[in-house]
């Protein structure tokens, strides 16, 4: 664990590198956009800064009823002389019990033809004893195994995206910082991965983390030639909805010395999904907060990647998944 980019991802010493500035309004007319998550927080933040690109964005998330107040808010308080994309409801999508992904893939494709971005965005935090309904542990269900099913099925859509477009599909998974604080040796304890129950809240959230980032690494390998760009991103430390939980005394330091408001993350979620600099040679990349190419600073998760781990780890959650295909 290097305390100097814990540090770095903490406090960035650059400014974001793309903002909502750089979002030219009606430069993505006709692109297709997925964000999981989207009713709050970062996810919500992002909608409001492409909703002017003109593109077809759909809000994918659990309650019809929050996903829709979000969508007239969104619209509501956007310029009245400025381009509007469409703004969808993918609601019904829940991570933690993979039961609910193919019927929330299927609604889509009976919409659409193609995809050009999906940012996995959605994300858990679990207590102690949490568990999905699959007997998965709580954030490895939620936070990695639901994102890889609902993105495995998207592939042929990405793949139309591209060919449709001149340009690649990006798939955008999520990482934290997390991974260098608390993740096992190697990224992920591969005995624990069938004990069911969340042990140590953090642990297992940062084993989630880390199994995106061997996600991410794998999906470059192999859906690569089919022109999709994988990465994973740290969108940095932001006040969300995940501190609910937290003792209140807790939050209020963290927000006053730490956290970053949630845009900042849509800010570092933009670069992944967007920016000209990650091309086929990046793919696979990992990003740091708000929109630097870096790699995670765990040199023992890349030892384990060039071991076989992420391998064995993409081959785990084909099995979990394959009951939900």
């Amino acid at each position: 664990m290097s305390l100097k980019a814990i540090w770095q991802q903490f406090f960035p010493s650059e400014p974001p590198a793309v903002t909502e500035a750089d979002l030219a309004p009606g430069s993505q007319v006709g692109k297709v956009f997925i964000i999981t998550g989207a009713n709050s927080g970062i996810g919500k933040e992002l909608t409001k800064f492409l909703y002017p690109t003109g593109a077809t964005i759909y809000l994918a998330g659990r309650s019809e009823e929050r996903i829709g107040k979000a969508i007239e808010e969104i619209e509501s308080t956007a310029s009245t002389s400025a381009t509007r994309g469409v703004l969808k409801s993918l609601h019904g999508l829940d991570f933690s019990d993979l039961r609910t992904v193919k019927p929330a893939f299927e609604r889509f494709a009976n919409q659409e033809k193609e995809l050009h971005i999906i940012w996995n965005n959605a994300a858990m935090g679990c207590v102690a004893g949490s568990s999905t309904p699959q007997g998965l542990e709580g954030h490895m269900g939620a936070n990695a195994v639901g994102p890889f099913l609902f993105t495995s099925l998207l592939v042929p859509f990405l793949r139309a995206g591209a060919k449709t477009s001149g340009q690649t599909s990006r798939i955008v998974w999520t990482g934290s910082v997390q991974i260098e604080m608390n993740s096992p040796s190697g990224g992920i304890d591969f005995v624990r991965l069938n004990g069911g129950k969340t042990v140590a809240q953090y642990v297992d959230y940062a084993a989630s983390k880390c199994g995106n980032l061997f996600l991410a690494h794998e999906a470059a390998a192999r859906w690569g030639h089919q022109d999709i760009i994988s990465v994973c991103q740290n969108p940095g430390n932001l006040y969300t909805g995940i501190y609910a939980g937290e003792n209140w005394l807790f939050v209020l330091f963290l927000r006053a010395f730490v956290l970053y408001p949630a845009k900042n993350g849509a800010y570092t979620m933009m670069f992944a999904g967007l920016s000209e600099k990650i091309s086929k040679a990046q793919n696979g990349c990992y990003i740091w907060p708000f929109g630097i190419i870096k790699p995670n600073s765990r040199g023992d998760v890349y030892k384990a990647i060039d071991e076989g781990k992420a391998k064995q780890f993409w081959e785990w959650c084909e099995e979990k998944v394959q009951p939900f295909v």
